[in-house]
């Protein structure tokens, strides 16, 4: 049998990696600034992590919702006192897609209607409703083309306002940064008059956190730099730090019913000991804070580099856009450099290293940069 050729491969077997650095079959180091896209939150075998899932997957790696598991409250406590929702619900489940389909289907639920407020280059996965809210045509299947989405510009509030005064629109969902539409970030006062708005008109705000949360842009969540609370926020990547784990957290105006909602694997053991590590990790460590002030250095040095159009982002996620295309600096980053990088459209090279990333290794990424620039 042969995999499904759906992904364009770089030549490289990357087989083991330690904090910011992958090595491949030969022994080669590479600088991680990708962290397999925004997804290794707290370095590559980070002991602790590696050691408290070791220790869970000698006592019990998986059994149903149907029975108590206190790993999941444990988690739950957790996660709602470092990012500040401790007065919301969490919702356990595998990945950033699935994810956005049960707040998208909570919040027709809720109001009884299905219209959505999407916006130009988001990206919210590749699945049923989470890619027809996705701003790429040639990936939404006849199957998945079964509701209505508006994709105005992002931060053009006159737009949302005329389609949400229509009153037939159960949800805006956006991007705390937008990662694959090339980060871009809201206008935090574009953000502050979406929440006044959906609450003025019972409209559901899903904030979409699944690569900018989890500490990436120097607050735990992206939006929390804009000062709103929104009604569902969705979860996925650096929440595992490559275990599959992802989870919403709903606001205490959707009230909870048995199968509303409902998944095989999501929250099993594994996941919460690896979703919980994390959060010690991050908070131990101070990696918030951490992931503000080295996201802030590496900004401001690559700002000063005139072959950059544009250095766009917040903490430890960052776009660097150029007159041309990107490609080829990339591939001379990864073959000659030995640095992973990101890419969005054409033009931007994406930045989402570990927040573990240390002052002297963004200062070693600049120097491989200035070699083929």
């Amino acid at each position: 049998m042969k995999l499904f050729d759906v992904y364009p491969l770089f030549d490289i077997n990357i087989v083991s990696g330690k904090v910011c650095y992958t090595y491949d079959t030969e022994g080669t180091e590479y600088l991680d600034l990708y962290g397999g896209h925004a997804v290794i939150s707290v370095g590559h075998t980070h002991p602790y992590y590696t050691e408290k899932l070791t220790e869970q997957a000698h006592k019990l790696i998986f059994y149903s919702n149907s029975v108590i598991n206190d790993l999941q409250i444990k988690l739950a406590e957790k996660l709602g006192r470092i990012s500040g929702y401790d007065d919301y619900s969490l919702f356990l489940i595998n990945s950033g897609a699935e994810a956005n389909e049960n707040a998208l289907k909570l919040a027709s639920f809720h109001t009884g209607k299905k219209k959505v407020i999407a916006f130009r280059k988001a990206f919210h996965g590749r699945t049923s409703a989470a890619v027809k809210v996705t701003d790429n045509p040639k990936i939404v299947a006849p199957i998945n083309d079964t509701f209505e989405v508006v994709f105005p510009e992002l931060n053009d509030f006159e737009t949302v306002e005329q389609e949400i005064n229509k009153g037939d629109v159960c949800a805006v969902i956006i991007e705390g940064i937008q990662g694959v539409g090339g980060i871009q970030i809201p206008n935090p006062g574009f953000l502050q008059k979406i929440r006044q708005l959906c609450t003025r008109h019972g409209v559901v705000l899903i904030l979409d956190e699944v690569q900018s949360g989890y500490g990436r842009s120097g607050k735990f969540f992206a939006h929390q730099h804009a000062g709103i609370r929104p009604d569902i926020i969705t979860m996925a990547k650096g929440m595992g730090n490559g275990f599959p784990v992802g989870g919403l957290i709903i606001s205490p105006m959707f009230t909870p019913s048995y199968g509303l909602l409902g998944t095989t694997f999501g929250g099993n053991h594994l996941a919460c000991t690896a979703a919980s590590a994390v959060l010690d990790i991050i908070e131990n460590e101070n990696l918030i804070e951490n992931a503000a002030r080295v996201g802030s250095y590496l900004k401001t040095e690559l700002e000063k580099l005139p072959q950059i159009k544009e250095v766009r982002g917040e903490g430890m996620m960052l776009g660097l856009e150029f007159e041309q295309p990107s490609t080829e600096l990339r591939k001379k980053l990864l073959y000659e450099q030995k640095v992973f990088t990101g890419a969005s459209g054409t033009n931007v090279i994406r930045l989402l290293p570990p927040l573990i990333l240390t002052t002297q290794q963004a200062e070693e990424f600049i120097k491989r940069l200035k070699k083929i620039l």
